[in-house]
């Protein structure tokens, strides 16, 4: 299984933020610098992850973007759930026409549980504690 660009940035945005000192907000502008990303895109994912409540968007000049729940309780898997278009084949009856009798579509809903399972082991607290090099490659001190 590969994830989109969108939620591979998603997550990207959201390590970034974590990896700030608490309560320090940020800009698209700066995220974008640090992963080379288009803007356009960015405001996007940021606009998603705000929606879902995992980004805190705040307007005017002394605006930004930081995490909108604690790192601790952000969970890697409901992330990918939240941005990931997670149905890995159509089984619409107009474009499959084995789909009364198919049993590969549950199979597959199975494996991308328990895929989602296993990435909710680890939260967005996990990906940045104690993680310096990650900090100097973020240029985050």
């Amino acid at each position: 299984m590969q994830l989109t660009s969108f939620t591979d940035y998603g997550l990207r945005a959201l390590i970034y933020m974590a990896s700030l000192p608490d309560d320090q907000m940020t800009n698209i502008s700066q995220v974008t610098e640090v992963y080379g990303v288009s803007r356009n895109h960015m405001v996007k994912i940021i606009n998603q992850l705000s929606r879902a409540g995992l980004v805190t968007a705040v307007r005017g000049k002394n605006g930004g973007i930081k995490l909108g729940k604690p790192a601790e309780t952000i969970r890697i898997g409901d992330v990918v759930r939240e941005l990931e278009p997670l149905s890995l084949v159509n089984c619409a009856s107009n474009f499959c026409h084995i789909t009364p009798a198919c049993r590969l579509k549950q199979v597959l809903h199975t494996a991308v549980e328990h895929f989602l399972d296993e990435l909710n082991q680890y939260t967005l607290a996990d990906m940045v504690k104690d993680n310096s090099t990650l900090y100097q490659l973020l240029l985050v001190e």
